[in-house]
Order: structure tokens, then sequence, then C-alpha cells
């Protein structure tokens, strides 16, 4: 089980009220929120294996270099030219910090938590997803790891509807079924339509339902560029000028809306923790947040 981390503790912020504090009154919303989802999670679907998957980057410059608006208007801050930082999120005040606290409280239990620098928690998600040598439950309130979803190999996405009490379990007979395509097709037909969310512009006028025809007829979108040239296919003439004009986005658009499967990760170290890592460690860590119940519920679940 792979976990998008920032998806699900953002999810937590906004879906747990911000009056849970601890004992000094700093939130611990997201802190608690996230502890609860992983017991839910560990609890319904007994994964052998858990990684908290971190955004070491969220915006890395090799993306924004290929497509700059890539998640421009996300950007709280920009990081000093040659610094080699990445800029600064646009993050709610008493989310951002939250997230050290998680951070050390996954590493007392002994959660396996992996980042890569210059990387996002996608590209990691999707490096360990192409290792793995069995089924791979991603989860993740990001539409962009559709991609990943593969039956043959045992992969799907649990797609949070309400917390993670419902998850949408999404294979690849849903994805035809919602997108016309299967995992595979995901991405392309993400580059195609756009995505207003991560600053992705698309192809003016082509939409999902019609990214979704042109990949039905055309396979992929190496044959649907194919198609923009070739004069005796059967794209409309507003389809072949669209194409033709967005050639130098569609051919930077896929390494920018593919996730990474070659980052540097750890081969190993994975095992779901039956008892804390670090202890004492855990103990002050819920003795000054105040972590309480969702604390206790997750470490009873692990204990099994």
């Amino acid at each position: 089980m792979l976990l998008d981390t920032a998806s699900l503790y953002f999810r937590a912020y906004f879906g747990v009220p911000d009056s849970v504090r601890a004992p000094d009154g700093t939130p611990v919303n997201a802190v608690r929120g996230l502890l609860d989802f992983i017991a839910r999670l560990v609890q319904d679907h007994h994964p052998d294996s858990l990684v908290a998957c971190m955004d070491a980057d969220w915006r890395p410059q090799w993306r924004v270099d290929l497509i700059p608006s890539y998640k421009a208007h996300r950007v709280a801050a920009e990081a000093p030219a040659g610094s080699g930082a990445p800029d600064e999120e646009e993050i709610p005040d008493t989310l951002s910090p939250q997230v050290p606290v998680i951070e050390e409280v996954l590493d007392a239990l002994g959660i396996a938590r992996v980042g890569a620098a210059g990387y996002e928690a996608d590209d990691v998600i999707g490096t360990l997803t192409a290792r793995a040598s069995g089924p791979v439950d991603v989860v993740t309130g990001d539409r962009d790891l559709y991609q990943l979803v593969d039956d043959a190999r045992g992969v799907r996405i649990l797609y949070p509807l309400k917390g993670v009490g419902t998850l949408q379990l999404t294979d690849e007979a849903l994805l035809r079924e919602k997108y016309g395509v299967d995992g595979r097709g995901y991405a392309d037909l993400a580059l195609l339509r756009g995505d207003p969310s991560d600053g992705l512009p698309g192809v003016p006028g082509i939409g999902e339902k019609t990214a979704a025809k042109l990949l039905d007829a055309y396979g992929d979108l190496d044959g649907i560029i194919a198609a923009a040239a070739d004069p005796a296919s059967k794209l409309t003439p507003t389809q072949r000028r669209r194409l033709t004009e967005a050639a130098p986005y569609l051919a930077v658009a896929p390494k920018v809306v593919r996730v990474a499967t070659d980052v540097p990760v750890p081969q190993s170290g994975f095992a779901l923790p039956r008892k804390p890592a670090d202890p004492e460690r855990l103990e002050s860590l819920a003795a000054r947040w105040g972590l309480g119940g969702s604390l206790q519920r997750l470490l009873d679940t692990l204990q099994g």
C-alpha cells in the first residue's frame, strides 16, 4: 500500500475541525486525521507493506522547464534563483506547521516515509509500483495517478470519496466506464484535455470526451499526432489544426504528466510495523501534541 501522503493530510485537514488541538492550543487536525486514515486503511485492507510517499519537491524544476505554467498558480513564494530549493507551496497557515509533526510521528512509529530530491510523491509512487512484484494499492485523492491502474499487475487506486471509509476502488473497468480509456491511456487523456489544477493547458478545443474518442480511434498520443500529420486521416480540419498548433506542447507534455518510474528510492524497509520503532519518542510526541485516541487506535490496529 502506497500513500500519497500530502493528498491524505490535506483531506484530513479540511475534514477534521481545527478545534482538534494540542495542549498548547496548536491545531493538530491534520495529524490526528491522517493517523485515523492510516488506522482505517490498515484495518480494512491488511497490507503487508506500507509506504508514506512524500513530496520532496512538489513542483520539480525539470517539469517547470518543460511547461512553465506547471502548478504556477499554487506558488506562494519563489525560491532564490540558483538556490536549488523548491518554490514554497501555498498551504493554509495552520496546516504547514503540522507537516513536520506528521513526519516525526511516522518516523517514531516506524512507518516507511520515502521522498526523493527533485521528485514529487507521484514519482515515488510510480517507481515503487513499477518495481512491485505483487499487487499494489495506491491511496490518493489525485486522479493523475489513475495512469498507474493495471489489472494484469493488480495495481488499483483507492480514491477517497468520504474520508477513507468510503473508497472508490479504481480499476480498468471503472476507468473505461468513466473516461473511455484504461490506465495506460489516462495520462494521454489528461494531457490532451488539460488540467487547470496542475496548470496544464491541454489542447484548446479538445475536452475529455473528444480526447477519449481520439484515443479510441488512434490508440495513443503518438497515433493521434501521426493522424494530424496524415492528410488522409479522418480528423476534422479543426481538430487537425488544433493538434498541429499544439505540437510544441504535445512534444513535452508526456514527460510532465507521466510519473517517473526510475526515482532513486530504497529497495526495502517497507514492512508494516507491528510496534513503534522509537516508543519513547512516540510517547513524547503523543504527550506534546495531544494525539490521544487517534494514535492509540493506530497502534492497536498495527499490533493486530
